[in-house]
C-alpha cells in the first residue's frame, strides 16, 4: 500500500508537569524535533515532550517520568497517540471510535535517553528507530571514594539548588525519608541548602511512613537525633487497609511485584500527607539511588553477576537496553520501567516530586566511579561502597557525618510484619488484575 505521513499527533500530556530548567517549553520542545542528541541532552529538568519536522515526529523524556504513544489508523490517515499513561490512550481511542485497535501491549514506551523517531507509516508500518542522546564516560574518576563521593553528592545538591530556586520561596518542601542512605542524603543536602540559600528552614519536613510499626520510624529517629534534627521528622502513620496493591497496579500501569509493592506504600506515604496537609505541593526522594551505585542484590536475579552488572552501561537504569531481546517495547527497562513507580503516585496524589538521583549529571558522576578498581570485583565491597561513597559525598558538602544503616526496600522498612501480607500477591495476580481493567 501507499506509505502515507502521519496525519495528526494527539498529545494527552499534562503541559504543567514538564519543569524544564534555563529554557521555556516551546524551546526544549523544538530541541527534541531537530532529533540531534547534543540538543535534547541540553534540556535539563523533568521532561516529557513531542516534536515534529516535517514527515518526522520524535519523542524523548527523562528518566524520571513514563512516556508512551500508540499509532492508530483511520481513513483519513495515521494518528500517533501520545500519552504518560495508557488509560488515556485507550480513553482517547474509545471516544474516537477507535477502541477496538487498543490493546495495552501495542502501546509503546519511549526509553529514557533516547529520541524516538517515527517517521513514515504504511503497511507494514516500519518499526521506530532509536538514538541515543545520553551516554556518561565510565570509570574516569579516581579510585578514591571521597573523591567520588565528593563529585557524587555534589552534583546532587547542584540539581537539589536549581530545584529550590525554581519552586516558590515561600512553599513548603518534604523530603520522603527512610533514613536510608539516599533518602539521608537527599534531607541533608537539601536542609543544608536551605540553609545557604537563606530559606526558611520551618519550610521543611522529613515525612516518614509507618505502617503497623515498620522499622523505618525508629531508623529514621535514630538518624536524625544524633545529628540535632529530629525537629524535622514527621511520622504519617497509616492503617494497614491504606495498602491497596491492586489500586497500585491500576495506578503505575504494571504488573512487577517490587514496583507494585513499593508503588502501594508511596501511595500510602502520599495519601498520608495529602489528607494532613491539603495544600501541600512539593516532595523530594531518594528514588535512583541504588541504581546509581548499583546497590541491588545480585544474588537475587539469576540472570545477574557482578560481571554483568559492573560491565554493563546504565544496566539498573535502563535494564538490558534497547536492542536487546530481553528489552520491552511496552515497558522499557530497568528504572526507565520503574519510574513510574515513584512519578505516578505523586501525580495521583497532586504533589509535584523531584527524584535528584536521576539527574544525568548524577548519574554521569556515578558511572565516573571505577567500580572495578574499587571493589576488585567483589560483591560485599560493592554493597558496601555505596554507603561509603554517600557519606563522605555528603560530609564534603554539608559537613555533617551522615549515618549509614543497612539496606532494606522502603515497602519492607515503613510496613511492620503482618501488614507485608497485604502485599503477598503473585506477579500473575497483578498481570491479571491488570489484563482485567482492559477486558
Amino acid at each position: 500500500m501507499h506509505e502515507r505521513e502521519i496525519e495528526e499527533v494527539v498529545e494527552r500530556i499534562d503541559p504543567a508537569a514538564n519543569r524544564i530548567l534555563g529554557m521555556s517549553v516551546e524551546e526544549a520542545r523544538a530541541r527534541v524535533a531537530s532529533g540531534r542528541p547534543e540538543e535534547i541532552l541540553s534540556i535539563e529538568g523533568s521532561f516529557a515532550l513531542v516534536g515534529r519536522d516535517g514527515a518526522a515526529v520524535r519523542m524523548a523524556r527523562s528518566l524520571d517520568r513514563p512516556l508512551r504513544y500508540f499509532l492508530a489508523k483511520r481513513r483519513s490517515g495515521p494518528a500517533l497517540v501520545v500519552s504518560d499513561r495508557i488509560d488515556s490512550i485507550a480513553r482517547f481511542l474509545d471516544e474516537a471510535g477507535l477502541g477496538g485497535q487498543f490493546h495495552p501491549s501495542y502501546t509503546r514506551m519511549v526509553p529514557a535517553h533516547h529520541v524516538v523517531e517515527i517517521r513514515l507509516v504504511g503497511c507494514p508500518d516500519p518499526d521506530a528507530a532509536h538514538t541515543r542522546f545520553f551516554t556518561p564516560p565510565r570509570s574516569t574518576a579516581p579510585a578514591d571514594p571521597r573523591d567520588a563521593g565528593e563529585r557524587y553528592v555534589g552534583a546532587l545538591a547542584r540539581e537539589i539548588e536549581r530545584w529550590l530556586r525554581e519552586i516558590p520561596r515561600d512553599e513548603p518542601v518534604g523530603v520522603l525519608f527512610s533514613g536510608g542512605v539516599d533518602s539521608g542524603a537527599v534531607f541533608l543536602v537539601t536542609e543544608h541548602l536551605f540553609g545557604t540559600l537563606g530559606l526558611d528552614r520551618a519550610r521543611l519536613k522529613a515525612f516518614t511512613l509507618s505502617v503497623g510499626g515498620g522499622e523505618d520510624l525508629a531508623q529514621a529517629r535514630e538518624f536524625l537525633g544524633p545529628l540535632g534534627l529530629e525537629l524535622y521528622l514527621e511520622a504519617i502513620e497509616m492503617p494497614a487497609d491504606s495498602l491497596d496493591p491492586m489500586g497500585a497496579v491500576s495506578v503505575i500501569e504494571d504488573y512487577k511485584p517490587l514496583d507494585v509493592e513499593c508503588a502501594a506504600t508511596a501511595l500510602a506515604l502520599c495519601r498520608g500527607i495529602r489528607e494532613r496537609y491539603p495544600d501541600w505541593r512539593y516532595l523530594l526522594d531518594g528514588d535512583g539511588g541504588d541504581e546509581n551505585l548499583k546497590d541491588y542484590p545480585i544474588e537475587e536475579n539469576p540472570e545477574l553477576t557482578i560481571v554483568s552488572v559492573l560491565n554493563n552501561l546504565l544496566l539498573y537504569q535502563e535494564g538490558w537496553g534497547v536492542g536487546t531481546l530481553k528489552h520491552s517495547r511496552t515497558y522499557s527497562g530497568g528504572q526507565s520501567r520503574a519510574a513510574a513507580r515513584t512519578w505516578a503516585p505523586l501525580r495521583r496524589c497532586g504533589f509535584e516530586g523531584l527524584s535528584p538521583f536521576t539527574r544525568p549529571a548524577v548519574v554521569a558522576a556515578a558511572e565516573a566511579v571505577p567500580f572495578a578498581d574499587l571493589t576488585g570485583w567483589d560483591v560485599a565491597r560493592l554493597y558496601a561502597l555505596k554507603g561509603e561513597i554517600v557519606a563522605a559525598g555528603v560530609q564534603a558538602v554539608t559537613g555533617r557525618e551522615m549515618p549509614v544503616f543497612p539496606k532494606r526496600r522502603f515497602q519492607h522498612g515503613a510496613l511492620g510484619a503482618p501488614e507485608r501480607i497485604r502485599l503477598a500477591f503473585r506477579e500473575s495476580d497483578y498481570r491479571n488484575h491488570f489484563a482485567a481493567l482492559y477486558s
